[in-house]
């Protein structure tokens, strides 16, 4: 029963920390007296630090919606925007 017990409550410590720290690595800081546009232009400016060209080309490699962004807009011969419109990874639904 001892054991158990430990288990539970180390599982909900393990959810809890996951929980309150998932949004943790976007690497965005949002400040409650800051406004929407605030908030955007401080978010463009971090991916645009925070991203490389490094020879990746199609949605599959990127990882979120801004990182294509990224790409399509300063690294050469991406493949993700097959219309052209300006808008990448249209058609991937994980992001």
């Amino acid at each position: 029963m001892k054991n158990f017990l430990l288990v539970a409550i180390l599982g909900f410590a393990a959810w809890s920390y996951y929980t309150n720290n998932l949004d943790a690595g976007t690497g965005v800081i949002i400040h409650p007296h800051a406004t929407e546009k605030d908030a955007m232009e401080g978010a463009v400016g971090t991916y645009q630090q925070d991203f490389r060209c490094d020879g990746r080309l199609h949605c599959s490699q990127m990882t979120s919606r801004a990182e294509a962004e990224f790409f399509t807009k300063n690294c050469p011969n991406t493949k993700m925007d097959g219309d052209r419109d300006g808008i990448p990874c249209e058609n991937d639904h994980r992001f």
